[in-house]
Formats: C-alpha cells, sequence, structure tokens
C-alpha cells in the first residue's frame, strides 16, 4: 500500500504543501475564509506587525479559531539582536519552537541579509529553535544554513510581494538537486497559481505565500486555485515529465495511419 505523500517539517508530518500568510486581506472575514479555502495547515503571523490591544486580541482569536498551525515570522526587523529577540518572543507568546527567520538587509527590494542571517540562525538553533530562514537563491547561502542544523530551508522566488514569479529557475534547481535530502519551500514573489505549479514541478517540497492571495481580486477563490495548482505540481513531479526533444516526433504510430499516407 502506498504511504500518503505529506510534507514533513522538523518531522512533523502535514498533508497541504501550500503555506498561507496572514497579513494585507480586506477584511478578517475574508482572511478567514481564504485560509479556509487553501487547504492550508500552517499560517504565518507576524508578532511586530499584528499586534496591538483589542485589535489584535480579535485577530489572535481569529488566526486561533482556524486550528491551524502557526508559524510565526520574524518580519521587519533588520538586526540580529532584534531578530533573535523577536523570536523568543514569539516562543513565549505561541508556545512553539518553529520560527520563520526573516532579516532583511535591504530596504528597497526587501532582500534578506545573507550574513546577519547565518548569525541569527546559529543563535537560535543553539537555543532550542527550528529556524526556518527565508533567504535569497544562492546555493552557497542554502548549504551554510542546512550545515548550521536547518531542516527546512525558505529561498525565495522573487522579491516580496512583487508577483514576478520564479525569477531563477537555474538557481532554484541547483539547490533542488544539491540538497536532495532537505525539505525545501519557495517563499516570497509568487503571484499566479502557475508560479506555485511550476516551483512544485521541478521538486520543492511546498511554497509560502501571502500577498497573491490577499491582494487578489477574490482572495478566496484564488486560495482555491492555489490549492489546486500546488496539488497539480506535486502530481506533475512524481509522475515525472516526458523528456523535452528537439525534433517532432508524430504521436500517432504508423499503424493507425491511413493507408494512403503510409510507405
Amino acid at each position: 500500500m502506498q504511504t500518503k505523500d505529506c510534507l514533513t517539517i522538523y518531522g512533523e508530518q502535514v498533508n497541504s504543501r501550500l503555506l498561507i500568510g496572514s497579513a494585507l486581506y480586506p477584511s478578517p472575514d475574508i482572511m478567514t475564509q481564504s485560509i479556509v479555502a487553501s487547504g492550508a495547515e500552517i499560517v504565518t503571523v507576524s508578532l511586530r506587525r499584528q499586534q496591538s490591544a483589542t485589535a489584535g486580541d480579535d485577530f489572535w482569536q481569529l488566526i486561533k479559531n482556524t486550528g491551524l498551525k502557526i508559524l510565526p515570522n520574524t518580519a521587519g526587523c533588520h538586526s540580529v539582536k532584534e531578530a533573535t529577540t523577536l523570536a523568543k518572543m514569539c516562543r513565549e507568546v505561541f508556545a512553539t519552537d518553529w520560527i520563520k527567520l526573516e532579516l532583511i538587509g535591504d530596504d528597497y527590494n526587501l532582500q534578506p541579509d545573507p550574513f546577519a542571517l547565518l548569525e541569527a540562525t546559529k543563535i537560535l538553533i543553539n537555543d532550542g529553535f527550528k529556524v526556518l530562514p527565508y533567504c535569497t537563491d544562492d546555493l552557497v547561502l542554502c548549504q551554510r544554513l542546512n550545515e548550521l542544523g536547518c531542516e527546512v530551508l525558505m529561498p525565495w522566488g522573487a522579491p516580496i510581494g512583487t508577483g514576478k514569479g520564479l525569477l531563477n529557475s537555474y538557481n532554484l534547481k541547483t539547490i533542488r538537486e544539491r540538497l536532495p535530502d532537505t525539505t525545501l519551500i519557495v517563499d516570497a514573489g509568487l503571484g499566479l497559481p502557475s508560479h506555485a505549479c511550476q516551483a512544485l514541478e521541478m521538486g520543492y517540497d511546498a511554497v509560502l505565500l501571502n500577498s497573491a492571495i490577499a491582494g487578489a481580486g477574490c482572495p478566496i477563490t484564488m486560495s482555491r486555485a492555489f490549492k489546486a495548482a500546488v496539488e497539480a505540481g506535486r502530481f506533475a513531479y512524481q509522475a515525472k515529465a516526458m523528456p523535452e526533444k528537439d525534433v517532432a516526433a508524430p504521436s500517432t504510430p504508423t499503424m493507425g495511419m491511413p493507408f494512403w499516407h503510409q510507405q
């Protein structure tokens, strides 16, 4: 009997290969409906950007009511101290040692700072965190993060919120090939369901997105579209695509051709 095809994150298995964010939605109700429609089992939240008094309490209750596993992130941090401090706060608030580590180095394209990211990752892993680092599609950086103990890596497809898709498929494919046993999640820059499908087709284990759904004309419908795209991409990867050819090849065998076309 075939075992169920699950996504594994630090030893925990989940059925959905779509991770979803909880920011930027037009309303709390649309956010909730979109998260449910996506079929996601993991939702990301930012303690820094989604905090406040009464409104904050209402937001946390909505997230809690989804019953999904929370993946807190350090969005908006620019220094190692800032990120590690926020990570520790998240561990207390959400009672989880999972942390999506974001550490921005450039405010224009929101590119992660690779040097600070490595430093913060080492500190947090030594402190017992299970780090999911948001990084660029740099092979050497991914290798170094993996060597530090990251079982999951989250390279970007494109800068956050751009919707440009997978700008460097070669880099992403290389990371997949060189780190075959590491869980890889494309995080950031996706805009269309076809982008998510492409990531899964090339062997990535999952995608994480927010803006592509929250910023759509109908976020709920777009959630359904991404759910279907991720499933299609995973099936395509498992099926193994036919080899590309430089010349055309007939799909109809000679035996089935009309006699006047046969030699």
